[in-house]
């Protein structure tokens, strides 16, 4: 697979990636949700200071670690796209590398600039974008937007379920965006086809071989060869 393909590949989700979420910044207010197939899968906004899929990780002074480390895992990652591309693996993997760095770049981008170039979203109050105040927030301190929200169940689990027989339950309850789908497609591919992927075959050793009849004539051409 050529490198300007895996390249596009990436830009094409950058495009999709953030362009949902500025629309959603823009258009939507915190907490604010719409179906797009009934009550199974909705846009519903919320933000995260966090790692994929809203988990948290210390703070503010935890929101810039993990900033700085989105950053050096986007240009480890270049690296190592351009090797896998350079070594002629397999196309799959590199279409999976190519997912996991366009979802680091693009959940990177959110905490890069969206606090610079946005105003404060929250419970009813939309951002606007490049508001006359300044942004919410510093370099590497803007929040991860994210819409997607897959509720494909809804309701209390049978109480034979031990430990949470009776409960409430929502799966899949998470709400994440393109770029974290991106990474989860990417990674997951390459732990199923590990195998296939990730593993030279070894060069395969041609031995000939020559039957009966063959080996007979052969005898007897050196035969006549010696008389």
């Amino acid at each position: 697979m050529k490198k300007k393909y895996a390249y596009l590949l990436i830009v094409l989700i950058l495009i999709l990636d953030q362009t949902l979420k500025i629309w959603v910044k823009t258009h939507m207010a915190l907490g604010d949700e719409f179906p797009v197939l009934g009550r199974w899968f909705r846009i519903h906004f919320i933000e995260n200071e966090g790692m994929a899929y809203g988990l948290q990780f210390g703070g503010p002074s935890g929101k810039l670690i993990l900033s700085l480390f989105r950053l050096a895992a986007v240009i480890f990652g270049f690296f190592v796209l351009n090797r896998i591309i350079r070594d002629g693996y397999p196309r799959g993997l590199i279409v999976c590398g190519a997912l996991i760095l366009a979802g680091a770049i693009g959940n990177l981008l959110d905490s890069m600039f969206y606090g610079l170039i946005f105003s404060s979203s929250d419970y009813g109050i939309v951002a606007h974008l490049f508001p006359r105040g300044g942004g919410y927030a510093g370099f590497l301190h803007g929040k991860v937007v994210d819409m997607l929200y897959f509720p494909i169940y809804e309701g209390f689990l049978p109480r034979w379920i031990p430990f949470k027989g009776g409960d409430y339950f929502i799966f899949f309850q998470p709400v994440f965006n393109i770029s974290d789908a991106s990474i989860s497609i990417g990674v997951i591919a390459i732990l199923l086809f590990q195998k296939k992927w990730l593993h030279k075959q070894a060069p395969s050793s041609h031995v000939t071989t020559t039957s009966p009849a063959e080996q007979s004539a052969s005898s007897s051409e050196n035969q006549s060869v010696h008389r």
